[in-house]
């Protein structure tokens, strides 16, 4: 049965007049009454949960460190981050900090800079020794964390928010081979950093199912571009112009404009099959013109609403890490494109 006022007034010593205005944050009550109040409630499972994910007694304060440049999902995500947890009256505080760069002495300096009052941050970065160090000492300081995105399993992060990479990858794969229909020839992939475990996964995946279901078909040309549309426009000009038959592309990470540029201007007698990631406006506007056939979404608002509650999950509970659960990808053709 539901714990009820009367129960956290009687655990914790107070009326019950003092604990309705405590909950329903009504001036009246002493910053002392309000935490031995708040303590009783979450002792007695009164608190609210979300996703099964109990709640912090008090307010915290949320940061992100997040390396948007010009990545559209990362801007996606980081308005969705602003605006659910402007929304919940449990954070008092988020504030994102946008990352000069993916190497680990970026996160080093944004660091820096982090609040004395923060409670838990969120972060997306490289898997890195020196980037473990850092997030270790942050979790040492008494600071929670979870990683977004790309994980890093070696750090002391109370969980992973984000998809099953190799599992996107392998699903890349099978689309590829399906959609070819049994063709052999030569394929392009373009990653945007193999520093990030998340594309290093989405590449093994990739490969691992062309070994195993689709040996008709060869990955002729796989580079790193840094997540540079021009590096990946050059490369795409580049695969195009030495396979004039290549029949597809895979984008594991950013870059995707300068593949779709590329694309464009060379206009190939048979367009290859690209597949991306990422539902953002411009792949919006790259399936409706049938430039890319799928995209496998993250889903970045549920990305940052996860994200937000598991920070807030990690504070609340005493254990180090909470329970594992991917978010599920979703499969965007030009037919399913889901309204903004």
């Amino acid at each position: 049965m539901k714990a009820t006022v009367f129960d956290i007034a009687r655990n914790c010593g107070l009326s019950t007049a003092t604990v309705d205005r405590v909950l329903n944050n009504r001036p009246g009550a002493s910053a002392a009454n309000r935490q031995r109040v708040m303590e009783a409630a979450k002792q007695l499972g009164y608190l609210p949960v979300a996703g099964q994910v109990t709640l912090p007694s008090k307010p915290a304060n949320l940061e992100f460190f997040l390396p948007i440049g010009s990545n559209a999902f990362m801007h996606d995500l980081a308005k969705h981050i602003e605006n659910y947890a402007s929304r919940l009256p449990l954070v008092a505080s988020c504030r994102i900090h946008n990352l000069a760069g993916i190497a680990p002495n970026a996160l080093q300096t944004a660091v820096e800079k982090l609040s004395l009052r923060a409670n838990g941050v969120g972060v997306i970065a490289v898997d890195h020794p020196r980037t473990r160090n850092i997030l270790r000492d942050m979790v040492e300081a008494g600071i929670r964390l979870v990683t977004l995105v790309s994980d890093i399993p070696a750090a002391p992060r109370s969980a992973y928010v984000g998809i099953d990479n190799r599992v996107a990858g392998r699903t890349a794969a099978l689309l590829m081979g399906r959609f070819l229909g049994g063709r052999e020839g030569q394929l392009a992939m373009v990653v945007g950093s193999r520093s990030y475990r998340g594309h290093e996964e989405r590449e093994m995946g990739f490969r691992s199912v062309l070994g195993e279901e689709f040996p008709n078909l060869a990955v002729s040309s796989a580079v790193e571009i840094n997540d540079e549309p021009d590096a990946s426009y050059a490369e795409t000009m580049k695969a195009l112009r030495n396979e004039p038959e290549l029949l597809g592309i895979y984008c594991v990470g950013a870059g995707r404009s300068g593949i779709a540029k590329a694309i464009r201007e060379a206009r190939p007698n048979r367009k290859p099959v690209f597949i991306c990631h990422d539902l953002t406006r411009e792949t919006r506007g790259y399936l409706v013109d049938d430039l890319v056939d799928v995209v496998i979404d993250q889903n970045a608002r549920l990305i940052a609403e996860q994200s937000v509650i598991q920070l807030l999950g990690s504070i609340a509970s005493s254990a180090p890490y909470l329970t594992r659960k991917f978010i599920e990808p979703r499969l965007i053709f030009r037919e399913n494109v889901p309204v903004q």
